[in-house]
């Protein structure tokens, strides 16, 4: 028997999802054999088979979630196969080092001695989420190992509140990682949000505002590149960049995606255009590459193409600012002396004042409305 184990998948992510198995129990695959679909916090990986063997055990059902380094499948495999073909994940696969270490595990906050009791990674994993205690499980797989529905059971008959309804479930994919990182943000960062409305009722009915906001925040770091910037608060350094990188929150029913314009600063209106149409219908397909999610050196949140005038928007460290914008409204504007109709676009900047003065930012925020408000 050989048993592999979970590899990193990109960037030392800490684990994935089953998404898929391609392959059950009792099948021969073949070298690089796409065994089963995985998900992670940047898009949805194929795991290729390492070996030409016999599946002995699949460890994990499908919305499972496996811990980088964690058993993922038993093969039965003849001694002389050991030295085969890793395979490869886009090219390259490291089979992981790493051993999962089940001898901790943490039920309501209190760590409990190595557990003996026998129970699939996947439901130990489970259990955690849960905060069930393992041994008052009933194991019903081989040999009485606990399975992932054995937990799901378990958990389904605790006692629940009388004045409480509704059904619980765990964040996955792109939710739990999202829920992972707002926690992060919320710790680290020290956040302030300034507002203002800028006047656009000289817009035309098809200017395209995201575009508009694009070039504007291009303009805008030019005049305080501190907003263009990653911080570091554990060295306490800060990296302003030249180039600019937007990431732009794109919404969907999986989660929030933040897909990133590469050098923004040297794309015309017609291809910023193209690239939010590409990458937005690539978020809805879970088609967009690993390497598009992550790099921005400064973010924008679009928001007001669904509801909302102003936010606080997150930002998402290493980065130091995000502008969020409203939904345009049309107002009474006081203009030369008299009353006229008008629109204005409401937009909130939210910084993190580490790493960014108010001076800055409300520069920053002035070069934007001064860029929409040019005729």
């Amino acid at each position: 028997m050989k048993i592999f184990y979970l590899p990193d998948l990109g960037e030392g992510l800490a684990e994935a999802e089953i998404r898929e198995w391609y392959v059950k129990e009792g099948d021969d695959v073949k070298v690089d054999q796409p065994l089963v679909s995985m998900e992670t916090a940047k898009a949805v990986v194929d795991v290729p088979s390492p070996y030409a063997a016999k599946i002995n055990q699949l460890h994990g059902n499908i919305n499972d979630i496996i811990k980088t380094g964690a058993p993922l499948i038993t093969f039965d495999l003849a001694e002389d196969n050991r030295s085969a073909d890793k395979g490869s994940v886009v090219g390259s696969l490291e089979t992981s080092e790493k051993k999962w270490d089940d001898s901790q595990v943490i039920i309501g906050g209190e760590q409990k001695q190595p557990s003996r009791l026998k129970a699939m990674p996947a439901a130990r994993v489970l259990a955690q989420e849960f905060q069930i205690d393992l041994s008052q499980v009933q194991g019903t797989g081989p040999q009485g190992s606990i399975t992932v529905l054995d937990v799901k059971k378990h958990n389904a008959k605790r006692p629940t509140s009388a004045n409480t309804s509704g059904n619980k479930e765990a964040l996955r994919g792109v939710r739990r990682v999202m829920a992972q990182v707002m926690s992060q943000s919320h710790q680290e960062v020290v956040p302030v949000t300034i507002v203002d409305d800028a006047d656009i009722s000289h817009f035309a009915a098809k200017t395209d505002v995201t575009v508009k906001l694009l070039k504007a925040i291009i303009a805008a770091q030019k005049i305080e590149p501190a907003l263009n910037a990653w911080f570091d608060g554990q060295a306490l350094e800060r990296t302003l960049f030249q180039e600019v990188h937007i990431g732009m929150a794109v919404d969907s029913p999986e989660g929030l995606f933040v897909p990133v314009i590469k050098h923004a600063d040297s794309l015309s209106d017609d291809s910023l255009r193209e690239w939010v149409d590409k990458h937005k219908q690539g978020v809805m397909t879970r088609t967009v590459l690993p390497d598009d999610l992550h790099g921005a050196t400064i973010t924008l949140s679009n928001f007001g193409t669904i509801v909302g005038r102003y936010a606080t928007p997150i930002i998402v460290p290493p980065t130091v600012a995000i502008l969020g914008c409203g939904r345009l409204r049309e107002v009474a504007l006081v203009k030369d002396g008299s009353v006229v109709p008008g629109k204005v676009l409401p937009l909130s900047l939210t910084f993190d004042h580490r790493a960014v003065t108010g001076g800055e930012a409300t520069r920053f925020l002035g070069k934007i409305i001064s860029c929409l408000q040019a005729e």
